[in-house]
């Protein structure tokens, strides 16, 4: 049971407020605790971070992201933000539907989330830190050998031969831009007529093709979605080095995320089977790394 007015007090659009006079309704999330809250005609999302999160998110730079995509269009509205524990509230988006990999059967909804993307790329403003992969797997392993955690059996070796990634992706100077970095099909609120981006703890300046390729990944697209979303992201003319990075980035976000998923799994967070999760996206990412398509791509980008 939450302390409500532990959180209620800092909150001026719910400070003084009795939580017994309110509708408060549990939502969904892998990590954080939100909750969608009524107060006679205004609407809600107050988010609790999990226990632990704050050992690896900025929540400085989250709330900077999230400010920026607010105005940019793309995120609900922030009305209040503690950079000090991630506490937020924000305005509940109404006649939106929160996404699933079933709900991106829907090609049109791929490509609402194509256009979402791109308005977030060009919007011209930067975040605050940048998204690096291999840092973050650095990272990551680091916070890890701290808990003496166990990784999925090869994924050192994997790691290893991702080195050629590494190489290939700095031969030229990447694009940077505004980025989600962490598009979870549930982070998409479909209205049917526009896509909407929430979640953006671990957002940063990234290569705009990161978001495409772990979409892709998140939502489970099979070809088609997936060139719905790209073509509907490049108007239909896809170049053949951001296709190739795609790929790239489609295995990449496996790689990172596996070490995620251990996190929550020595962290004994409930939410899910995290060493399974964990499992499933290490196995995954080496299928890919291991087919012919990833091999194209790897030349693709190396050519230029």
């Amino acid at each position: 049971m939450e302390n409500w007015q532990l959180y209620f007090s800092r909150i001026p659009q719910l400070s003084g407020v009795i939580p017994e006079t309110l509708k408060i309704e549990r939502l969904g999330g892998l990590t954080n605790r939100n909750y969608k809250i009524t107060l006679e005609n205004s609407r809600y999302v107050l988010r609790i971070p999990g226990e632990g999160t704050n050992e690896y998110v900025d929540r400085k730079a989250e709330e900077t992201c999230a400010r920026i995509t607010a105005e940019v269009g793309v995120n609900a509205e922030v009305l209040f933000f503690d950079p000090t524990d991630g506490v937020q509230l924000t305005r509940f988006i109404d006649n939106s539907m929160t996404m699933n990999t079933k709900l991106f059967i829907d090609s049109s909804a791929c490509e609402r989330a194509a256009i979402a993307f791109r308005k977030v790329h060009t919007c011209g403003k930067l975040f605050a830190t940048r998204f690096e992969l291999f840092s973050m797997i650095d990272e990551y392993r680091n916070l890890l050998e701290q808990k003496k955690a166990q990784l999925p059996e090869g994924y050192i070796q994997v790691l290893q031969e991702a080195d050629l990634v590494r190489e290939v992706l700095n031969l030229r100077e990447l694009p940077l831009a505004a980025c989600h970095c962490d598009p979870l099909a549930e982070n998409f609120l479909d209205t049917g007529e526009r896509m909407y981006i929430i979640d953006w703890e671990y957002s940063g300046n990234n290569d705009p093709m990161w978001d495409l390729g772990d979409l892709v990944i998140e939502a489970e697209m099979d070809l088609e979605q997936e060139q719905a979303l790209i073509e509907a992201y490049f108007d239909g003319n896809v170049p053949t080095v951001e296709h190739g990075r795609i790929v790239i980035y489609k295995a990449m976000c496996d790689l990172l995320w596996t070490l995620w998923g251990v996190i929550q799994h020595v962290n004994d967070n409930p939410a899910d089977d995290f060493w399974s999760y964990a499992v499933m996206r290490f196995d995954r990412c080496k299928k890919l790394m291991e087919s012919n398509s990833f091999s194209q791509a790897i030349a693709a980008v190396r050519q230029g």
